[in-house]
């Protein structure tokens, strides 16, 4: 459930860029997450990467400066990190926040933070956020991607404009 979580993010460049994601949200390979430090708290249901943090699936490689999953802590649940990494407890949503990058192939989304809502299906980009495909940009100040939907809206917010800067495809496809 952690990989299905980490790589879900990068859904938002496919989402607004593309006709369709590029990220299948069923992926089963490892997630290799590397931090400065790891903190676990089981009274709050988090676990917490900071500190230069790169999560890496297949293509896909995600960097923050931290890298929160907050799950749904089950009554007679083990350790936290046990229980995170079977499953027990149910991931409600993963926060990255600081410098985050996100990147697939050509397509590259970066802002201040992500935040990914499992339940919702739904992932919000704040502060900056810019959508990058190619030559391709689209920028403003929150992107949201509604993964089951495939859509995304990219919003400019306290007198900020959205921007998008197209090339078209000029090879007749």
């Amino acid at each position: 459930m952690l990989a299905l979580v980490v790589i879900l993010p990068l859904a938002a460049a496919g989402g607004v860029c593309g006709a369709e994601s590029p990220i299948k949200t069923t992926s089963k390979g490892p997630i290799h997450i590397t931090s400065d430090r790891l903190d676990a708290y089981d009274d709050k249901g988090l676990v917490l990467f900071s500190g230069n943090v790169v999560a890496v699936q297949n293509d896909t490689v995600i960097n923050a400066d931290e890298l929160y999953i907050y799950y749904d802590k089950k009554e007679g649940a083990g350790e936290p990190l046990a229980d995170i990494t079977t499953g027990v407890g149910k991931i409600e949503r993963v926060e990255l926040k600081g410098s985050v990058t996100i990147k697939k192939e050509k397509k590259i989304v970066t802002g201040d933070k992500a935040v990914f809502y499992n339940a919702e299906q739904r992932i919000i980009m704040t502060g900056n956020a810019v959508l990058r495909e190619g030559d391709n940009v689209i920028r403003g100040d929150r992107i949201t991607v509604f993964l089951e939907e495939n859509r995304g809206v990219v919003d400019g917010t306290g007198g900020k404009r959205v921007t998008a800067t197209i090339y078209p495809d000029d090879t007749g496809k």
